[in-house]
Parts: C-alpha cells; sequence; structure tokens
C-alpha cells in the first residue's frame, strides 16, 4: 500500500487556496474544470506551470476513474 495522505493533504491545500481567489463560480462544472486545470499546471515541485509532479498523480488517478472520459 502506497502511503498518499501527505499528498491528498497538499492537493486539498492547494484546492482551497485557489478557490478562495477565485471566488464565485456559476456552477458545479466550472469548479471541477477549474481544479482539473490548476491540478494539471503543477509543476513537479508544486510551483507554477510544468510537468505534473509524483505527489498528485494519484489524486488525477482517482479522478480519471470516477469521470470516465472527461479526463485525459
Amino acid at each position: 500500500m502506497i502511503c498518499s495522505t501527505n499528498a491528498i493533504e497538499s492537493l486539498n491545500a492547494r484546492y482551497g487556496r485557489a478557490v478562495r481567489a477565485r471566488g464565485h463560480f456559476p456552477n458545479d462544472a466550472t469548479t471541477l474544470k477549474y481544479l482539473f486545470l490548476m491540478t494539471r499546471s503543477l509543476g513537479p515541485l508544486g510551483q507554477g506551470a510544468g510537468t505534473m509532479g509524483h505527489e498528485v498523480e494519484p489524486a488525477l488517478n482517482a479522478s480519471a476513474i470516477a469521470f470516465d472520459g472527461r479526463i485525459n
């Protein structure tokens, strides 16, 4: 079993900061898309744009399973 608690907590904190900075979302689909794009833009060290770091891969894989066909 791979321990991913720190990665999940880190991603959750990033989501919280992103949502607070953005403010209002017109609907749930917009919110999910914004969080997905924010996740894809994380760099390997968690700063700015770049390739996705290993710490967010488990969360992105779980999202791909939950939203089959909508996340590539």
